[in-house]
């Protein structure tokens, strides 16, 4: 079974005759009998009842003719998402909570108004969850803590990140992890970017963290610090969004520490439609120019 046969199986079932449906689909008339009995061979049905030189469709037919329809619309639907002048499709997007939450609402916004068509959908989580997601395909692309160096993925720079160390209100000021060694902290798992880069500032001033506590979500760390149990790392963007941020103090880790940067990366050579039209629509948003990244994002034509 083929698509040129379920089209000339199409045509048949509308016009009732071989004749007129060979006209419709642009064959000769033996073509069209001889593609038609190989199908309903495969299927192992009649699916025309043939009476004279008239063709109806058989109980067969009418429940196969439903389907090949559908499977006939889904076709097409495809070809426009790939090739249509207007994306469309299926667009899913993952992304670190901090970046969904601050970063990309007004630009996700514009991307829905713009393009009505393409179906969004947004996943949120750490770093190495989002590039499993790309890599296996149920992700289109993701924002993580980068620079990416995979050869399976493609990416570029979007925004950097300062990243600060948050302790409960009238805490000392921290210059160094040894001046912390044993406190506990509040993370995501350990999968997470951001978790691995605070353990390093620890490690690479031969301290050590205490407990490490693992959070669903930065508002509760920052609970949690509050609470005075402890310290958490958070991007300064996310902090000064979130209630309750006057109720810590923070500082910038050293500089050699101190600054992050988000990328959006994808599978290589998997540059879509959905995912060219985003892109430009980051490459106009405000915040790709801010916090350090002064170079424009590439346009897709330069990759």
């Amino acid at each position: 079974m083929d698509l040129t046969q379920l089209e000339m199986f199409n045509a048949v079932a509308q016009t009732g005759s071989i004749t007129q449906a060979a006209q419709k689909v642009h064959r000769v008339p033996s073509n069209l009998t001889t593609r038609i009995r190989q199908l309903e061979a495969d299927l192992g049905v009649e699916l025309f009842i043939r009476e004279n030189q008239r063709l109806r469709l058989s109980p067969a037919g009418h429940s196969f003719l439903r389907y090949s329809q559908q499977i006939l619309a889904l076709v097409e639907e495809a070809r426009m998402v790939v090739a249509g002048d207007e994306p469309q499709g299926l667009f899913s997007l993952g992304s670190l909570e901090s970046t969904a939450a601050v970063r990309i609402p007004p630009t996700l916004a514009l991307y829905n108004q713009r393009y009505p068509k393409i179906q969004f959908d947004l996943a949120t989580g750490p770093s190495g969850t989002m590039i499993d997601g790309v890599l296996e395909g149920t992700l289109s692309a993701a924002f993580v803590d980068g620079p990416v160096m995979h050869p399976g993925l493609d990416g570029v720079p979007v925004y950097r990140e300062e990243m600060m160390i948050v302790t409960p209100k009238g805490h000392a000021p921290i210059a160094r992890a040894s001046e912390v060694n044993g406190v506990s902290i509040y993370a995501f798992r350990a999968n997470c970017s951001y978790r691995r880069h605070f353990e390093s500032w620890f490690h690479a001033d031969r301290a050590t963290p205490g407990r490490i506590h693992e959070m669903e979500s930065y508002h509760g760390m920052l609970a949690c610090v509050i609470a005075g149990a402890g310290l958490a790392l958070i991007p300064r963007s996310m902090l000064e969004s979130m209630p309750g941020h006057h109720q810590v103090d923070a500082w910038p880790l050293a500089e050699k520490w101190r600054w992050l940067t988000t990328w959006l990366v994808w599978r290589r050579s998997a540059m879509t439609r959905q995912l060219e039209a985003f892109i430009e629509l980051l490459d106009d948003a405000p915040y790709a120019q801010r916090d350090g990244l002064s170079a424009e994002i590439p346009s897709p034509a330069d990759r």
